[in-house]
């Protein structure tokens, strides 16, 4: 298609039916996929891709490149074949739709380069395209757009309304969401079915300009489009009504044809019917040259350093790092769940107020956005209570589908946090972090081992979690001591060890008390301080299985499924020539019972993990 077809309604129509034969084509093949929720949307794209979409397709990783994120990723074949339509991708390739070893998969991730983050849980797309938005707005300050199509069944979600509410707060022009109104769901109508004006109401409730259109009048179409990009000062909702299965009568506005690929009889007689199949090539325009916006530097990194013997919390320790690693580093960005006066993130906002975005009492989008601005090549760090990120947790599960690289930090973790009680208490957030694909999950237990930790963190890739600690604990390592991902530091050990004790955090500072008490009554164990609880240090926990006769006692401030407990005992499993000649005796204390409010010292001293318990686990292990 030539560049000046890029204006005529004529050609965008031939190329939304190629976009339609193709979906069907492709989806048959695979014997499975979701050709009629392509189809609906396929003159939206047509027009969007030939006249509107500014993206070198040679050039993936150009700063200025659009983004487009397709949040119905069921939809995926009609994505693929706007690659084909766009040149990217060839039609023999087009046709491996959902075979093994096909980077086609059922739903878009970026193993495709024009992809930039998975999609296919549904309610994600607009979350994470408002941080690509407030990234290219507040720290790119580059033109590029971000369009999002959305479906009309993930509007039931209430992640979409988060990613509504905090785009209009942030007055987000530079986002559009199409949403592809074609009435019908997974089993049938969705809840407000075409109800135009409903849709486009509540966008406006949230500082939205809305449009409401017919989803397949081109003309139509190109006037949204092109008054989406005049808009100034608000993100534009189109509302497109559409026709599930637009282009083949059979199965047009017709239930039960969801994620059904059409069988070869039907797919031919579609494909005559949409008028053949078609090899349209799109010459897509390219964006206009432009580079970020630079920021200043303020400094080389200086961390923090805290005196031996001194009391700080870890959670004031993770505020004073990330402000050492803001002076040190332009890209590093924070954002926080409104707590940020209790997870410390106040310290970078305070600093570096253009580099910190408030996310609110959202969760999901607070996850969402540090996913968005890790596409713009952003280091971003997203805190807030502990226990809130379970809220996000299938944010963060699909993250590391799209490998995203983002740091997590969950304060106010375990029933050390005291008076207020269970609702705060994140007694599960080791157990689903260690869960992520290829995370790295860390508990540090004083300020100087939170300081170097944090600074890992920032260089490291996938999805980084660092559980802190509200209550102040005894800083015990020197400021110059070094910790890595993957280790641990083993605190006492000696040639009469009978029992190695483990902890991290606060549980830690237990087993240092046990220690002391233990060995006044002359009997030696082995402290291990496992502050990387996943990956965890196999060698040096198998050393200390062949040291003690396999003896452990793992204390930790967590439900004993899936913690620290857990974790050790992964370090023997593995396959026969890894494991250790000494098998392990694993005694978990953990939390056990359901806590209540009361002093972090009670609240320990009820649930069994206190130095008190540890004494008493070890002389029972010992006999």
């Amino acid at each position: 298609m030539a560049a000046n077809d890029s204006e005529n309604p004529q050609a965008w129509h031939e190329l939304a039916q190629q976009l339609r034969v193709d979906s069907i084509r492709c989806t048959t093949e695979a014997g499975s996929g979701h050709p009629t929720s392509s189809m609906s949307a396929a003159d939206l794209m047509a027009v969007l891709m030939t006249k509107y979409l500014r993206y070198d397709f040679a050039n993936p990783a150009n700063p200025n490149n659009a983004h487009f994120i397709l949040s119905k990723g069921h939809a995926s074949p009609l994505l693929y074949s706007m690659y084909k339509a766009a040149g990217a991708i060839s039609d023999q390739e087009l046709m491996t739709l959902r075979k093994f070893g096909s980077r086609l998969q059922g739903h878009p991730t970026p193993l495709i380069p024009w992809v930039d983050v998975a999609t296919g849980s549904l309610g994600q797309g607009l979350p994470i395209g408002v941080g690509i938005a407030l990234a290219g707005k507040y720290l790119d300050k580059l033109p590029y757009r971000t369009w999002v199509l959305l479906g009309d069944s993930e509007m039931a979600e209430g992640s979409v309304w988060e990613a509504f509410d905090h785009a209009g707060h942030y007055q987000l022009d530079n986002l559009t969401a199409i949403l592809d109104m074609n009435r019908l769901g997974q089993r049938g109508p969705t809840e407000l079915g075409w109800n135009r004006a409903a849709y486009a109401a509540r966008a406006r409730a949230f500082g939205w300009h809305a449009v409401e259109i017919d989803g397949h009048n081109l003309e139509e179409i190109d006037r949204a489009y092109a008054e989406a990009e005049r808009t100034t000062g608000q993100p534009t909702l189109i509302v497109a009504q559409t026709i599930k299965g637009k282009g083949y009568s059979a199965v047009e506005n017709k239930e039960g044809w969801h994620g059904k690929p059409l069988p070869p009889d039907m797919a031919a007689a579609a494909i005559q019917e949409l008028g053949g199949e078609r090899h349209i090539v799109v010459d897509v325009h390219k964006p206009e040259p432009g580079q970020p916006a630079q920021i200043a530097v303020q400094g080389t990194l200086d961390l923090p350093r805290y005196d031996l013997g001194s009391k700080a919390a870890t959670r004031n320790a993770y505020g004073d790092a990330l402000k050492a690693l803001g002076d040190a580093n332009a890209k590093l960005v924070a954002m926080d769940g409104e707590v940020s006066n209790s997870t410390f993130a106040e310290t970078f906002a305070h600093a570096f107020p253009d580099r910190f975005f408030e996310q609110y009492i959202a969760e999901q989008q607070l996850v969402a956005t540090a996913v968005g601005m890790s596409v713009r090549g952003y280091v971003p760090f997203a805190s807030t209570f502990a226990a809130f990120l379970t809220r996000a947790y299938d944010f963060i599960r699909m993250a590391a589908v799209s490998r995203a690289n983002i740091r997590l930090c969950g304060s106010h973790a375990g029933v050390s946090i005291g008076e207020d009680g269970p609702s705060q208490m994140a007694l599960e957030d080791l157990a689903m972090m260690r869960a992520v694909y290829g995370s790295t999950v860390l508990y540090p237990c004083d300020a100087n081992q939170t300081a170097k930790l944090v600074d890992e963190m920032a260089g490291r890739s996938g999805i980084v979690y660092m559980r802190t600690t509200r209550e102040k604990t005894p800083v015990i390592y020197g400021p110059d001591e070094e910790f890595h991902v993957g280790g641990c530091r083993v605190n006492y050990s000696s040639d009469q060890d009978q029992v190695t004790v483990v902890g991290a955090g606060v549980t830690l500072h237990e087993a240092r008390a046990a220690y002391d008490q233990l060995k006044g009554e002359g009997i030696a164990v082995r402290v291990i301080d496992l502050y990387s609880v996943h990956p965890v240090d196999k060698r040096t926990l198998q050393a200390a299985a062949q040291a003690t006769g396999g003896r452990f006692v793992v204390v930790e401030d967590h439900w004993a499924e899936g913690g620290l407990g857990d974790a050790v005992l992964g370090a023997f499993a593995g396959t026969e020539a890894e494991r250790p000649s000494v098998p392990p005796r694993v005694v978990k204390l953990a939390v056990h019972t359901m806590p209540t409010s009361g002093t972090p010292q009670q609240l320990k001293d009820a649930q069994g993990i206190t130095a008190s318990h540890i004494v008493a686990a070890v002389k029972t292990l010992i006999g």
